[in-house]
């Protein structure tokens, strides 16, 4: 796979550039690794490519998982614990039930890394919610998001989003003050 696009939103090329150019190295290394050839093994259901063969991002996400793992990033999980105390008259308190978490994919000093092969919520929610939640935890202090351009996406089941439109919405929202620096990486097949 490719680098095919690079976004940065909050100066997120600018802090990676200066801080953790050989972990960007290293990601894109990693990027380039994988045989997307060899993830084309989902056959499709949907009714508007009723047997098209397809991008698993399930696959795509284990090649991932792999190759970070042996360079030594981890994916920190911090359990969540959910108030009760904002329930009105019957609704509480009651407990949630347990095993609730939120965990970042990768993170290596302090750099936060997403791929995100899903729904275009989920791209929004990792860089406008979940890495300014790690980054309060004190696990990361900027990101690095790597999602598919939309060639790629057009290649996958029905829904994924892409570079492109997430770039466009980033743009159109601009930078709060929470936001972190990230880097947002649209890769290609």
């Amino acid at each position: 796979m490719v680098v095919a696009g690079r976004y940065s939103f909050n100066k997120g090329l600018e802090t990676i550039k200066e801080k953790y150019s050989h972990l960007v190295e290293e990601i894109e290394g990693i990027i380039t690794k994988i045989d997307a050839s060899k993830f084309k093994t989902k056959k499709s259901k949907e009714k508007t490519m009723p047997g098209r063969m397809l991008y698993s991002p399930k696959k795509l996400n284990v090649a991932f998982r792999s190759l970070f793992s042996q360079k030594g990033w981890f994916s920190p999980r911090v359990k969540c614990e959910y108030p009760t105390d904002f329930y009105t008259g019957e609704y509480g308190p009651k407990p949630l039930g347990k095993g609730a978490f939120r965990q970042m994919d990768f993170v290596k000093d302090k750099l936060g890394v997403e791929i995100q092969f899903g729904k275009y919520a989920f791209m929004v929610y990792n860089v406008c919610a979940k890495m300014t939640i790690f980054h309060r935890l004190g696990f990361i202090d900027t990101g690095v998001e790597v999602v598919p351009i939309k060639n790629f996406a057009d290649e996958m089941s029905t829904g994924v989003s892409y570079f492109e439109q997430f770039v466009w919405d980033l743009e159109k929202r601009g930078v709060s003050d929470i936001d972190i620096p990230v880097l947002i990486l649209g890769i290609d097949k």
